[in-house]
């Protein structure tokens, strides 16, 4: 493995390593050395790349923000009429419903400490300005951000019943938000 500066891709390992560790074990569990070991970097990297915990942390959900918006881009860009965006949306929701486990524990995680802290309160609003940005393309802004809580909630709800509902409720849903 190369080290130091050799090894340009040793930031973006520790982010992926960080956001994994979290998903398992939560923001309680991530310490630089246990971050360190998952990437298989030495521990003096993290101060390298990273200002301290908090500074990773960020870093890290800044990544997986950017990640998700990058899921509701590739399920809206396409749309090209008011139908075709009611669709995506919906597509949207299923998608991150079903889609890996890890993201909704790493959500959950972000928004716990967002309650908690401002500066993390700051990332989950530049990802919810991002997110309503991209519905804003189709629909007016207080449908887009209505449809953004939607989009969260049905996403959530979905990944954790046992019976998660189908397409045509959530086909109804965006409907009834988008109808006025």
């Amino acid at each position: 493995m190369a080290t130091g500066h050799t090894d340009p891709e040793r930031r973006e390992r520790i982010l992926a390593a960080a956001l994994d560790l979290i998903a398992e074990e939560g923001v309680t569990g991530a310490s630089h050395r246990r971050i360190a070991a998952r990437a298989g970097v030495p521990l003096g990297s993290m101060t390298y790349h990273f200002t301290g915990i908090d500074d990773l942390l960020r870093q890290s959900f800044a990544r997986f923000a950017g990640d998700i918006a990058a899921v509701f881009e590739r399920h809206l860009a396409p749309a090209r009429t008011p139908d075709d965006a009611r669709e995506a949306v919906t597509d949207l929701v299923h998608a991150l419903s079903e889609g890996p486990r890890r993201d909704l524990v790493l959500a959950q995680e972000l928004y716990t400490l967002a309650a908690r802290r401002p500066e993390y309160r700051a990332l989950t609003g530049d990802w919810m300005r991002a997110s309503r940005a991209l519905l804003e393309r189709h629909f007016d802004p207080a449908t887009a951000r209505q449809l953004d809580a939607l989009i969260e909630g049905l996403a959530l709800h979905r990944a954790l019943d046992d019976a998660p509902h189908g397409r045509e409720l959530t086909r109804q849903a965006v409907g009834r938000i988008t109808a006025g």
